[in-house]
């Protein structure tokens, strides 16, 4: 695993410096921004080959320093210094209950090694303490991630150079999720926790993918859908498919780095397209359909996966589930009446491509880090009803995103956007505990 991540951020780092040289030529301070940028990148280096409970917390806190003089690197304007303020309390915060937590499990296990510590806590009981240091631990992660209802400040960051936010969506912003994987056989022995990462984590990702559709701008647009990717992330670790959280962590970096380091050229590319015709509206009757129909597909692409590698995990079935409910959206564009033929093949094939992807992806992903990390537990009660409610959950906003042409033009749906597109104005909250708006009105 720390391998992996090593490589992914030096891979990532090394872009973004080259975009960089060429983004801000001219600037009077270059020099100190790609300064400032090699001294972050090196504490995310450390971060995530941290082996031990003290590495991982100074590397954390050192990652925030620089960051936070990359975003106020245009420290004149009023916005920048408010998304650096609620950037360094979250940030910070969550290296404070870190350090609690690293008491706690030093004084239970008598370490601060990773290793030892999983391995001490598989052969005893989890105690007060213990328990308290895995909530914390996972409360840590949630801040860093970015997760409802603290996520905020991960929406305001496009004050920086645009590399900032490159390196911000595509790396530091998985440190939840890495924190997670390091300590994956200690934070599974807790049901509490699990549970707690599958509920926080679902829910912030349904929120941050609704509020991301209603943005106008891309890169705000992008913002959100990182904070509804980083609800994803912590849903798979409270699943217990770490190998796959590791996978989308990759995945993730590489494709958010390219979204915001060619966000500019996007613009202009689909600005430039010839404005197609009014979209195809499908009626209940081909959503419902649609929807048969991609469950049915996934329901032949796992039996032939499960026959050919074995049986999967009722965790793994879900999360595939959940994919092919938003595939089902697709295909229900593509079943609507007066939908081309060419776009019915289309969604067709998506469908097919999107299932069969994500059980090979799924194979590899654990062949390759699956020996080093804990299997999923075998759900009970609790894993169940919560495996149920999130598969219902994420079933039903697909359904009623499938059928949104169809309602989009009532009255209440305009006042329910500019709701959504203010993130319910939960920001504004911790803008007014900051003092943000009073420091941007005074300046």
């Amino acid at each position: 695993m720390n391998v992996t991540l090593a490589l992914l951020v030096a891979f990532i780092g090394w872009v973004v410096i080259r975009y960089s040289r060429t983004f801000l030529y001219g600037e009077a301070r270059e020099g100190r921004f790609l300064a400032l940028m090699l001294i972050t990148l090196a504490a995310v280096l450390l971060f995530v080959q941290s082996g031990s409970m003290a590495a991982l917390i100074a590397s954390s806190a050192l990652v925030g320093l620089g960051l936070r003089r990359l975003l106020l690197f245009y420290s004149t304007r009023p916005e920048a210094r408010r998304a650096a303020t609620k950037f360094a309390l979250v940030w910070h915060g969550a290296d404070a209950v870190l350090v609690i937590a690293a008491l706690l499990l030093a004084a239970r296990y008598g370490t601060g090694d990773f290793a030892a510590i999983v391995v001490a806590s598989a052969d005893a009981d989890l105690t007060l303490a213990a328990s308290v240091a895995i909530a914390l631990i996972v409360f840590a992660a949630t801040l860093k991630t970015a997760a409802f209802p603290l996520h905020g400040w991960l929406t305001e960051v496009m004050e920086a150079p645009t590399p900032v936010s490159a390196l911000l969506h595509a790396g530091i912003i998985n440190s939840g999720g890495v924190l997670l994987i390091a300590l994956a056989g200690l934070v599974q022995q807790s049901p509490g926790a699990m549970a707690a990462l599958v509920m926080i984590g679902g829910f912030t990702a349904l929120f941050g993918a609704a509020v991301m559709l209603t943005q106008s701008a891309v890169k705000t647009s992008l913002a959100w859908s990182t904070v509804s990717q980083m609800g994803f992330l912590l849903l798979q670790c409270g699943f217990g498919l770490w190998a796959l959280a590791l996978l989308h962590i990759v995945a993730h970096s590489l494709y958010k780095a390219h979204a915001f380091l060619s966000s500019g050229g996007a613009v202009r590319a689909v600005a430039s397209l010839r404005r197609p015709g009014p979209i195809a509206v499908p009626s209940i009757g081909a959503v419902l359909k649609s929807f048969t129909l991609a469950l049915a597909l996934y329901l032949v692409i796992s039996t032939i996966f499960t026959a050919l590698s074995g049986p999967k995990t009722a965790q793994a079935l879900a999360l595939g589930t959940i994919l092919i409910l938003g595939v089902a959206y697709l295909v229900a564009q593509g079943l609507a009446d007066l939908a081309p033929a060419e776009l019915t093949k289309r969604t067709a094939l998506a469908s097919l491509g999107a299932a069969v992807a994500y059980f090979a992806f799924q194979a590899a992903a654990q062949a390759i880090w699956g020996p080093s990390l804990p299997p999923a537990p075998m759900p009970g009660p609790l894993e169940w009803a919560l495996l149920v409610l999130t598969v219902v959950s994420f079933g039903l906003v697909a359904f009623a995103q499938a059928l949104f042409p169809l309602w989009a033009h009532h009255p209440s749906t305009a006042g329910l956007r500019v709701h959504l597109a203010n993130g319910f104005y939960l920001n504004a909250l911790l803008d007014r505990a900051i003092g943000g708006f009073l420091s941007a009105k005074t300046n």
